[in-house]
This record gives C-alpha cells, sequence and structure tokens, in this order.
C-alpha cells in the first residue's frame, strides 16, 4: 500500500501535515517557479500566513526533493518542442486571420475609394455645367448692351 508521499497526485491528511512556527497546520503546495534548477515541480508544505500581527511566517518544508513524473532530458526536450510548435501554430492562425481581416478592410477601402472618386467626377460635371451655364447667361445678356468694340452702349430716350 502506497503512502501520499508516494503518490505525485495525493494530499495528505490534515493530521500528518507539520505544523508551521505560527502553530497552524501548513499547506502543502507544488513549486513552480524554474529556479532554483530542478526544484520546479517538487512538492512542500509552507505556512498559510494567517497571522493577526501582520507578520510573515517564513515557514517551508520540502517533501521531496524530486520533481512529480521526473522525465529524461530528452523528454522534457520534445515537450519543450510541441509547446513551441503548439504555440508556434497558434500565431500563424492568428497571422492568417489578421491577414484576411486586412484584405476585407482592404476591400472596403477600395470601394469607399472607387465610391468617392465617383462623387467627385459628378461634382466637377456639375460644377464645369453650372460655370458653363454661367458663362451663357452673362455672354447673352452683354452681347445685347455691348456694339462691335465691346463698349457698352448707350440707351437714350
Amino acid at each position: 500500500m502506497s503512502t501520499w508521499r508516494d503518490d505525485p497526485n495525493a494530499i495528505p491528511p490534515w493530521n500528518e501535515r507539520p505544523k508551521c512556527h505560527c502553530g497552524f497546520r501548513t499547506w502543502l503546495q507544488v513549486w513552480t517557479d524554474p529556479l532554483p534548477q530542478g526544484k520546479k515541480g517538487c512538492k512542500f508544505f509552507k505556512c498559510p500566513d494567517i497571522d493577526d500581527d501582520f507578520k510573515i511566517c517564513t515557514f517551508m518544508q520540502w517533501i521531496d526533493t524530486r520533481p512529480l513524473g521526473r522525465v529524461s532530458l530528452k523528454e522534457e526536450q520534445e515537450r519543450r518542442v510541441r509547446q513551441q510548435q503548439i504555440r508556434l501554430k497558434g500565431k500563424e492562425d492568428e497571422l492568417k486571420r489578421w491577414r484576411a481581416e486586412l484584405g476585407q478592410r482592404e476591400a472596403a477601402l477600395k470601394i469607399q475609394e472607387e465610391q468617392f472618386q465617383a462623387r467627385e467626377a459628378q461634382f466637377k460635371r456639375e460644377a464645369d455645367e453650372q460655370k458653363n451655364r454661367y458663362k451663357e447667361h452673362a455672354q447673352s445678356s452683354t452681347t445685347d448692351r455691348r456694339n462691335k468694340k465691346g463698349k457698352f452702349l448707350r440707351f437714350t430716350q
């Protein structure tokens, strides 16, 4: 029969957990920091830091010095390569989404630009037409009042 110390997923009973300097039963935790090397994945007991005087208890007791599920260097490297491939695949998918979204935005901008150019051309035609109308109207009214030299005629009664 195995004990909780042998099983990496087991949780020790409350009465088997050591007491810290504060007098409380400790919590079971797993080391997650990469430093110090070789400690990542190791289990340890830690004070729950429940102190009314706001003092920090630094109690910590290692249960084992070997990481959970100790793996070989080759397996660790393969795991890292797989994780990196997964991350790269995610970034690749994200880039594809961004490119598709960028293509849609470019198409929308092209349509807007074409519409703008069409409106601009229409406004220019309307302005030219209006200018020509004013010119024709001005020419017809001035030719009646001018003589051959371009001087205005005097109207007398």
